[in-house]
């Protein structure tokens, strides 16, 4: 399949991770990024939003958020959306 090309002036290639994400997103096997944050951020309150990562292998998202200097991370499902792990305060 192809990919959408990186935008204007991005001068490397995706993260693996993205690729990966991409892929099983167009395969139908994850659910999409924005669901996923969508059912996170409600719960995250007062918490400033970092980003994701992608793991293909357990085909799960960790979210990064930051609050009063301290690091959360959440582990999510990418097939489910089900939240199945935190850490951090």
């Amino acid at each position: 399949m192809d990919r959408p090309p990186p935008p204007p002036g991005y001068g490397g290639r995706r993260a693996p991770d993205q690729d990966a994400a991409y892929d099983a997103r167009r395969a139908g096997s994850i659910r999409p990024l924005r669901e996923i944050e969508r059912g996170v951020m409600p719960r995250m309150a007062g918490a400033s939003y970092l980003g994701p990562e992608f793991d293909a292998g357990s085909s799960t998202y960790r979210l990064k958020f930051m609050r009063g200097g301290s690091v959360i991370w959440v582990d999510v499902d990418g097939r489910t959306g089900a939240i199945i792990g935190r850490s951090g305060q």
